[in-house]
């Protein structure tokens, strides 16, 4: 029923930080000890994780935040995702011979929206500076940091990608990645993170770290351009939010995919699923159907609502949920999975910080692909994210390329509360994995009561296209379920590796608003770590 993680909930009252690699969070938990904020530490965090995780995340890449403002018990989200260059198009990528999004490479580049976005949370509701927020991130790269086991390994997948230009060597040991325990150090990336502390983002978007952003991509091919950086910035956004059981679900709206597990909650609330066990074919065949159904509305509805239309209000309402729940037979896989009618209305490295006061700031930040784009800034040690990859060539598509977009998001944080109180700060990285996460440790925790750990323990399924994967614990029992159904069903075996490829790598902070206790749970799946105070 659970990965063997062998770990126990963390519990403290003061202060907690969970992400995906221990020196990142206790980057963040000696913010909260010297007095800072959720948000400082959280930003902090993240900023170590560009370093001591770089295929993950980096000022190369996206960030999106959800923060739970303890004293007007208020949530409020961030976008700090980027937008297509302004000389994209479908037509020149087509006269490129392209009929797709390529994968990787310099089309797949959109501005990096990470450095604004950190700037804006800790100008907005933080107490540090940036500069504070960036010097462990620093140190790390200059001095060096030991290469932690999983890291080390998805390091080591990606050492074709690295070499294929010579400023991937930036980011190699003389042509090699760094092995488990190897002390790593990063002098140009470091350089970056200097010129950004001393100077903030203005110093990222306009000058010379910009100029080598967009002369290297377009030498390469590219149309990211100086003034592209120099027009960039994050929005404040309303947050999204259902209702599962009793508990307020909060997600960060599209362009993300956090809309998927809000429409995936309010399908499975109409089922007995606590009735149905936690590890049983019957659960696995509702949830993965609910699912199912979700991608199929995201992939023709989800797309930037600042640029088209994208019938929030509807998709997220109990009624829609209604009408896809019907299409749900218990006994048998739909062949096929159908988008839902919808008439467009007017409605427009994961890392989880508590702190001591009940303010929560649930942040993802990525490159999305393992060293993303594959292009690393030569002497600066940016490693360019590839999230352009996911707009659609298909121009009557509301995710049609389009200059100055943004493209459909895959990271999403997300909160939770419970009778007006903040009780959870989650996320599951991974990809197209994240909102099937969300759904997985949410009904974990409600329908279950299971805690942090044991959230994030459990078993998970992964839906890919229309097959879906299963870990290789799980029952045969439920594997024969499935396949009875009629599911194209595929075990996942060996150990899991986290991200994108695996199972995802969630954390999970909760909080009893009657004692103040935080109780943490880090990924088992990833090297990662909850640490409290």
């Amino acid at each position: 029923m659970f990965f063997n993680s062998r770990r126990s909930t963390v519990h403290a009252t003061h202060g907690m930080v969970a992400t995906s690699q221990p020196l990142a969070a206790v980057a963040g938990l000696r913010v909260l000890m010297a007095g800072g904020n959720a948000v400082d530490a959280a930003v902090t965090a993240a900023a170590t994780l560009n370093v001591v995780e770089p295929m993950s995340t980096g000022v190369g890449g996206d960030v999106f935040a959800l923060i739970w403002r303890a004293a007007d018990q208020a949530v409020v989200a961030l976008n700090g995702s980027g937008r297509a260059p302004r000389a994209a198009s479908i037509d020149d990528l087509r006269a490129r011979g392209h009929r797709r999004m390529p994968a990787f490479g310099p089309l797949s580049i959109s501005v990096p929206g990470t450095v604004h976005g950190w700037e804006m949370l800790l100008d907005a509701e933080g107490t540090i500076s940036l500069a504070d927020a960036l010097q462990p991130a620093i140190d790390y790269a200059e001095q060096g940091f030991p290469v932690s086991d999983i890291i080390g390994f998805q390091w080591q997948q990606q050492e074709d990608k690295l070499a294929a230009l010579p400023s991937g060597q930036e980011l190699l040991v003389n042509g090699r990645a760094p092995r488990e325990g190897e002390l790593m150090r990063l002098p140009t990336l470091a350089k970056t993170l200097r010129a950004v502390a001393e100077g903030g983002s203005a110093a990222f978007y306009n000058g010379p770290i910009a100029r080598a952003m967009a002369d290297f991509v377009q030498e390469q091919g590219g149309w990211l351009s100086e003034n592209d950086l120099a027009a960039h910035h994050s929005d404040w956004d309303e947050p999204i939010k259902t209702d599962y059981r009793g508990v307020t679900c909060w997600e960060c709206p599209p362009n993300g995919q956090g809309i998927i597990a809000l429409e995936a909650l309010n399908i499975v609330e109409g089922f007995d699923i606590a009735g149905m066990g936690p590890q049983s074919a019957d659960r696995y065949h509702h949830l993965i159907e609910a699912t199912r159904l979700g991608f199929a509305d995201a992939f023709e509805y989800l797309a930037d609502p600042r640029c088209a239309e994208v019938p929030v209000a509807l998709w997220t309402s109990q009624e829609y949920a209604d009408g896809r729940r019907g299409l749900i037979d218990p006994a048998r896989a739909m062949d096929t999975v159908p988008y839902g009618k919808m008439t467009p209305g007017s409605d427009t490295v994961y890392i989880s910080v508590v702190d001591g006061a009940g303010n929560a700031c649930s942040l993802i930040n990525s490159v999305f692909a393992n060293f993303g784009s594959g292009l690393v800034v030569p002497g600066a040690g940016i490693v360019l994210h590839n999230r352009a990859s996911l707009f659609s060539v298909n121009p009557e598509h509301p995710n049609a390329l389009a200059g100055g977009k943004r493209p459909f998001h895959t990271i999403i944080p997300a909160l939770a509360t419970r009778n007006g109180e903040l009780w959870l700060s989650y996320g599951v990285m991974g990809g197209f994995m994240q909102p099937q996460g969300h759904l997985q440790v949410i009904t974990n925790m409600v329908d279950f009561g299971m805690d942090a750990q044991a959230a994030l323990d459990a078993l998970r399924f992964q839906v890919a296209g229309d097959a879906v994967w299963l870990e290789g614990d799980v029952d045969n029992d439920v594997v024969a379920g499935l396949h009875r159904r009629g599911h194209r069903v595929n075990v996942m075996h060996g150990p899991q590796r986290g991200g994108a490829g695996g199972m995802g790598g969630g954390q999970v902070i909760s909080r009893d608003p009657e004692s103040g206790v935080l109780s943490g749970g880090s990924e088992p799946r990833k090297d990662g770590a909850a640490v409290g105070w």
